[in-house]
């Protein structure tokens, strides 16, 4: 009876909680060293740029031409067409093209073949005047862009479609007009002369001008990747489903592409998104899979901007002005980043000043695949600058800016020039191989260099850089 009483007191005394052990150390460290070990099969944020030099000598070329175009701009604003070699010192350095004092003249010794320097013979004083071959490529050049308005009328529309209201700055548009092969007077020649398209329209707020649509054409909302997708499936055979959404891939050499990379790239391709040219006002874009759709919307808007282009290439920065007006996104060079098979962000030309983004399925060692008579045109100034007077091995550095059939012809010239001219003038060893040069094809050149689009470092100054370093070593 006792023992029976000692068991049932010590069933109804209150338990004390016994502590919990904690669990091994290593239990956590498994479970984090394998959640760190997972992949992530989706494409990164951030992601390293890899050099294509293709496309960076390409800018080095163009680099080469901007300042020249700056002064053939100078020399064709002159009533007769020629200017005094001592003026270019002082206008050179009020556009603030980054010249010291008397350098401006011996810049244009660099290219005899754009720039022909003579004694004017009553003054006796130097003059300089535009080559019979650069005066040429100017008037091929204007022939080109006159004969193509027709289709730059179909570009504009189609830019203006892809706008959320259907309408633009006036001023974005002047601004990007040479990349989209519009002339200088394009408010007049394209806008007011065809009012059936386009109207223009001062805003209140604001008080600037805007170009807006009359109507869209529903057969002009055809994306150019559309096309080329529908090209690929006739003739290569691909899976519909597979080609459907999917964009044309080349990487860069070079770029590392892993297992989980490849998959994530593998489920991009098939993630379907809504047109450039579809009004997405009425849709929910808070759920994850719009945002997905509206990321890739931004990818083909991108796309089908560079494919508006003359050249399929266009600054950063241009592109930037239409980002609101496009739903693109903020920060468009990590952006651009993330896909570097579908397009190259190139920061030559202007010492990282200026980002330059081509669309690398148009371009093929160097040269667009579907060359335009504009494009052509613009081409044959990159190959008066690149022919040197003392026969520099540039074309081999460079992009291969091909000499066509008036090669000869282009040589003949350039005896001419070097054997006549430099030795009656005794300058023939300070001509120089190569020049530096800036975005030059806007006609108001001082309103575009206050754009912060100037070239401040030449070949000249570093050369009288390191001599000066030289000299302090000793």
């Amino acid at each position: 009876m006792l023992v029976f009483f000692t068991y049932t007191s010590n069933l109804l005394k209150p338990r004390t909680p016994t502590p919990l052990r904690p669990l091994p150390s290593i239990f956590f460290y498994n479970f984090t060293s394998q959640k760190l070990m997972s992949q992530s099969t989706s494409i990164p944020k951030k992601q390293q740029r890899v050099r294509d030099h293709g496309y960076d000598n390409y800018m080095e070329v163009e680099k080469k031409t901007r300042k020249v175009l700056k002064f053939q701009s100078l020399i064709l604003s002159q009533p007769n067409q020629t200017l005094p070699i001592s003026r270019f010192d002082s206008l050179a350095r009020r556009l603030g093209l980054g010249f010291k004092q008397n350098e401006a003249g011996a810049y244009l010794l660099k290219f005899p073949h754009v720039f022909e320097i003579y004694e004017h013979p009553v003054q006796r004083i130097l003059y300089c005047r535009l080559t019979r071959k650069a005066l040429l490529q100017i008037d091929r050049e204007k022939e080109a862009l006159n004969a193509q308005i027709p289709d730059a009328v179909t570009r504009l529309r189609k830019l203006l479609m892809m706008s959320n209201t259907g309408r633009l700055r006036l001023e974005h548009v002047r601004i990007a007009r040479k990349e989209f092969g519009l002339p200088d007077d394009f408010e007049y020649s394209v806008i007011l002369n065809h009012p059936q398209f386009f109207r223009l329209f001062d805003a209140k707020e604001t008080r600037n001008k805007y170009i807006e649509i009359v109507e869209r054409d529903p057969k002009l909302a055809v994306c150019a990747i559309g096309t080329v997708r529908e090209r690929e499936y006739r003739e290569k055979g691909f899976d519909a489903e597979d080609i459907r959404f999917s964009f044309i891939v080349n990487f860069p050499p070079g770029f590392k592409i892993g297992k989980y990379y490849r998959i994530a790239v593998w489920k991009w391709q098939r993630v379907p998104y809504w047109s450039p040219y579809e009004d997405v006002s009425g849709y929910d874009l808070r759920s994850i899979e719009a945002q997905k759709r509206m990321e890739k919307r931004a990818v083909a808007t991108i796309h089908e901007l560079l494919s508006l282009t003359v050249e399929k290439k266009i600054t950063l920065e241009r592109i930037a002005h239409f980002r609101m007006a496009m739903n693109l996104p903020k920060k468009l060079k990590d952006f651009l980043l993330q896909h570097q098979g579908i397009f190259y962000v190139s920061t030559r030309g202007n010492y990282g000043k200026l980002h330059t983004v081509f669309l690398r399925e148009a371009y093929r060692k160097g040269e667009l695949i579907e060359p335009n008579d504009l494009y052509l045109a613009r081409r044959k100034l990159g190959e008066l600058v690149l022919i040197s007077p003392r026969k520099a091995k540039v074309d081999k550095e460079l992009v291969s800016f091909k000499r066509d059939r008036e090669g000869d012809e282009v040589e003949r010239v350039r005896r001419d020039y070097v054997e006549n001219d430099f030795e009656d003038f005794g300058v023939e060893g300070k001509v120089g191989q190569d020049g530096e040069g800036k975005d030059g094809s806007d006609s108001d050149l001082v309103s575009d260099i206050e754009c912060h689009y100037t070239d401040e470092d030449e070949d000249f100054d570093e050369t009288m850089d390191q001599k000066k370093d030289a000299c302090g070593t000793e």
